[in-house]
């Protein structure tokens, strides 16, 4: 009896072993299934990617897929781990938020042109400060044509005057490469362009005359480069090439006109005062005159008065005062006549 129950509990304890071995087994094949095609992929391509590898890469979140494309990708181009590509190094990336997909392509691209060194280091760099590395890869390779002024700005045209006055509208083209030293924290080709245009202003403006810079546009150009506009920027300038140069307005003659105009101005002003200062000089003489005219009526109602006195004194006899009366009477009469014929 009781070595029949202590068969019995050894037969269940040995159902259970082989039921948890069991499930152990189904969990160890249908995980390897899950990532036999990747671990084949990287042991046919010699990525060095094991099935420990890709199981820690699920627990940390990181897509296997992404990591095993990316890793045989650089292999097949000849970049191996002492690169810097590591599995380790493609996951880091992943994690920081890194495109590692795009980041390979570009190594492939710089090694493909054979005049480009670029690390991985520096390529994630890159790829984390919001750039895109490849694109920045392929305009190292490839030059690319700025337009100055950029397409769709508000002036179609570049604006500068000559010494001699006469506006020219210039439109220019700028051949930059990518400067992948300077893509972490250079400037981007807004700043090329605001250059650009600031230096082509300035070569026209430093001109005698218009006419010279239409028989050799060209002096525009070496003036400009010779001023290193693509110091502190994301590229660097190949050529600036003069796309189409009119003539504009006479700017000269229309400040000339607009500071003949002000003086004209300034001189009517000035004019206008004089004369109110004349004016205002006229009617205080007249103003002088009116006062001057009283004090003689004031003279004149004194004069019967002195002469009434003279009487009463015995100064003045009835004889002088007819000689007197004989000459004012003469007074008048002259007077009279040269206002006639006047």
């Amino acid at each position: 009896m009781l070595l029949s129950q202590i068969l019995l509990a050894a037969s269940q304890i040995l159902v259970i072993g082989l039921a948890i071995a069991g499930v152990f087994v189904l969990v160890v094949v249908l995980v390897a299934a899950s990532y036999a095609r990747l671990w084949i992929q990287c042991w046919l391509t010699r990525a060095k990617i094991g099935i420990a590898d890709l199981l820690g890469m699920t627990f940390r979140k990181v897509d296997p897929r992404i990591i095993v494309r990316s890793k045989i990708m650089a292999v097949k181009a000849g970049i191996y781990d002492d690169s810097g590509v590591t599995s380790g190094a493609l996951e880091a990336h992943y994690l920081a938020g890194g495109n590692v997909p795009l980041v390979i392509r570009a190594m492939v691209a710089a090694r493909k042109a054979k005049t480009i060194e670029l690390t991985f280091r520096e390529a994630a760099a890159i790829d984390l400060a919001g750039r895109d590395i490849l694109e920045s890869v392929q305009t190292s390779v490839y030059p690319r044509v700025i337009d100055c002024p950029a397409r769709g700005s508000a002036k179609s045209s570049l604006d500068a005057v000559a010494k001699n006055g006469i506006q020219l509208k210039v439109k220019a083209r700028v051949t930059v490469r990518a400067n992948l030293q300077q893509l972490i924290g250079g400037a981007t080709e807004e700043t090329i362009i605001a250059r650009v245009g600031e230096g082509i202003v300035s070569a026209i403006g430093s001109a005698a005359s218009h006419a010279v810079v239409l028989e050799n546009p060209d002096m525009i150009s070496k003036a400009v480069l010779s001023r290193r506009l693509d110091s502190q920027t994301a590229f660097e300038i190949v050529s600036i090439d003069i796309a189409d140069i009119d003539v504009g307005d006479n700017i000269g003659a229309r400040l000339q006109a607009d500071q003949a105009e002000a003086d004209t101005r300034v001189a009517r002003a000035k004019a206008e005062g004089r004369r109110a200062m004349m004016v205002a000089s006229e009617q205080e003489e007249i103003a002088k005159i009116e006062s001057s005219r009283a004090e003689l009526v004031k003279a004149q109602a004194e004069v019967p008065k002195a002469m009434a006195t003279a009487f009463r004194e015995g100064k003045l006899s009835i004889m002088d005062y007819y000689k007197l009366s004989n000459v004012q009477a003469d007074t008048d009469m002259r007077a009279a006549i040269s206002k006639v014929e006047g």
